[in-house]
């Protein structure tokens, strides 16, 4: 269980949910497939996978959940060209032109129609929480997503307060600085990518990578006042990621150390391999999180 994009938020309040409350409330809204009218179901699966038997993973203090989706696909080229040819067949039957309202109600049938014969689209979320830390963070790319994941928890347990990370300096003022004095706080490492953007409201963007961020042509770019809005970073040699402006995780990626560390456990033990790696990770993450925010000068005080 390695978790590889993080969209990390703040408990406003203290997460006094215990282990086993949670597995309860989320157990009431357990995963279900699409029947043939529905364009779209979600729900909660365990963590573990087919093999495993609770809603609610817990090690060390640090709970894992999982929600999972399906979305009926229907192409809107299919949908729209089945709905020209019906209304041509009705307007020249009647000779009239349907009404906006008309088109929509003959657009429903043909989604009704076509939704038992859809093809299915299936995507499963993980969310880290970490309670003595106040910290909940889901894996996933964007914030979209990650806020679906949220709404069905806080559906399953009645309230969620949560904010998004902020920090009272904004992020990418501090990422430039980074890179003006070609150095990143200690424990952090400068890599080879990052994505500029002009500080005027039309201005260019430039994105580089492989690149060496040192170089004259990224400073000229920075001597343009351009800000740095996604940043390449690694961690203590144990986490390489990139950093974007509005503190979501990209992309991060363990050193071959850190994944070493559980060799001994059996990978024929699938449980206990993924109860060792969840225990590892998210060791680590509790301690690079905390330093992130440190050297990003701290969160803003809500």
């Amino acid at each position: 269980m390695f978790l590889k994009n993080l969209q990390v938020y703040r408990f406003t309040r203290p997460f006094d949910v215990t282990t086993e409350q949670l597995e309860q409330q989320l157990a009431a809204l357990p995963f279900t497939p699409c029947a043939s009218q529905d364009q779209a179901k979600c729900g909660w699966v365990s963590p573990l996978g087919k093999q495993g038997t609770t809603f609610v993973h817990s090690a060390n203090g640090q709970l894992l959940i999982c929600a999972k989706k399906e979305d009926k696909v229907l192409p809107s080229s299919v949908i729209n060209d089945l709905l020209a040819e019906k209304v041509e067949e009705i307007e020249m039957a009647e000779g009239r032109a349907l009404k906006k309202k008309e088109k929509e109600a003959f657009k429903e049938e043909i989604i009704l129609d076509l939704l038992p014969r859809a093809f299915s689209r299936y995507q499963q979320t993980y969310a880290w929480i970490n309670p003595a830390a106040g910290l909940i963070a889901v894996d996933a790319s964007s914030s979209t997503r990650a806020e679906h994941l949220l709404a069905l928890l806080r559906k399953s347990i009645g309230s969620l307060p949560v904010v998004p990370l902020a920090m009272t300096t904004p992020p990418e003022l501090t990422l430039t600085n980074w890179l003006k004095e070609g150095a990143a706080p200690a424990g952090f490492m400068l890599e080879d990518e990052v994505e500029l953007r002009s500080a005027l409201e039309h201005g260019g963007i430039i994105r580089a990578k492989q690149q060496d961020l040192l170089s004259e042509e990224i400073g000229n770019h920075l001597e343009a006042d351009k800000l740095v809005t996604s940043l390449a970073l690694g961690w203590a040699e144990a986490i390489s990621f990139v950093l974007k402006d509005d503190m979501s995780i990209k992309r991060m990626k363990y050193s071959e150390e850190l994944r070493e560390q559980n060799d001994d456990v059996s990978n024929e033990d699938a449980l206990a391999r993924f109860d060792a790696d969840f225990a590892l990770i998210t060791g680590e993450l509790s301690r690079f999180i905390p330093d992130l925010i440190e050297a990003l000068g701290g969160e803003e005080e809500r």
